[in-house]
């Protein structure tokens, strides 16, 4: 489920911002941007994300900014490399624009004022882990609330269309009942046409009836499916992890679908109608899929 949160805070005359983005993917996938000089910590926040998060895309952003009084330090040499390597380039193309300062100050590794602000000693390093770890739950933290609301308008929408699934199951499985006696007006009518008029044993007629009847049966797979609109209530009703659960059940109930559309020929209107509403169960399946997506 898609959510946002950012968290700000100070650290040792240093400005901390935390971002956290989520956005709907099948599995896990963590974009975790933060500063150079932070990358002792990557593995740390990486984990605190991971036990927090267990599906969806979620892009991190950490950022240290000086303060107003925070000192900020211009690596000169660094910085002259840059301006000898820009004006041998004017000289070798013909160009005439002069440096712009600001744009000099902004090349990777001139300001290195936040690699002088980090800690020396291991105790206060120690201190900037658990700070960023802290801003990182606060923002976690509200991002799922965000995701919380977002969750229970879903689980809503799902109820309602188990409910329409399972609505139409049940008028094919009264339907079923009724495909016997079609089966055998099929059967006689198409027998006498190729029979040219020829009267046939009722039993004979009966009996065939009933096998293709037989072959037709879908009551195993309405039973079935009911199992799994069963199981995936209940799952809603739980916690946890249930995104790949939820995603199982609806391949199962996908399955059933097209077994009922399979095993439900003829042109009788019973059968038809059963069709119709196996398309329908089918759709809904579809729709639900998609949405489950969007669970973790």
């Amino acid at each position: 489920m898609t959510g946002y949160a950012m968290v700000r805070g100070e650290f040792e005359g240093w400005t901390v911002r935390v971002s956290v983005k989520s956005v709907n993917h099948r599995f896990l996938d963590v974009k975790l941007r933060i500063p150079d000089s932070l990358e002792p910590y990557e593995h740390r926040l990486r984990q605190a994300i991971r036990g927090r998060i267990h599906r969806g895309h979620v892009d991190v952003h950490v950022s240290m900014d000086p303060s107003d009084a925070a000192p900020v330090h211009v690596n000169r040499e660094l910085l002259k490399a840059y301006v000898n390597a820009a004006e041998e380039l004017r000289k070798q193309t013909g160009g005439s624009r002069e440096l712009d300062t600001v744009s000099l100050l902004r090349l990777p590794g001139v300001i290195t004022g936040l690699a002088s602000a980090l800690p020396e000693t291991e105790e206060k390093q120690e201190e900037l882990g658990k700070v960023l770890e802290s801003y990182l739950q606060e923002a976690l933290e509200k991002m799922d609330e965000m995701r919380r609301n977002e969750g229970r308008h879903l689980t809503d929408e799902l109820r309602a269309r188990v409910a329409r699934i399972g609505d139409e199951a049940e008028q094919v499985r009264e339907l079923v009942s009724t495909l016997r006696p079609a089966f055998s007006r099929r059967l006689e009518a198409r027998l006498k046409e190729l029979l040219n008029g020829t009267n046939i044993e009722p039993a004979r007629l009966a009996q065939e009836a009933a096998l293709l009847a037989e072959r037709s049966d879908i009551s195993e797979e309405l039973d079935r499916l009911r199992s799994h609109l069963q199981q995936f209530t209940k799952l809603l009703d739980g916690a946890g992890e249930l995104g790949k659960k939820l995603d199982f059940l609806l391949q199962e109930m996908h399955r059933e679908a097209n077994t009922m559309l399979s095993k439900t020929p003829g042109v009788e209107s019973e059968a038809l109608t059963i069709t119709g509403l196996a398309l329908e169960i089918k759709a809904e399946i579809e729709k639900l899929r998609e949405q489950v997506q969007n669970i973790e």
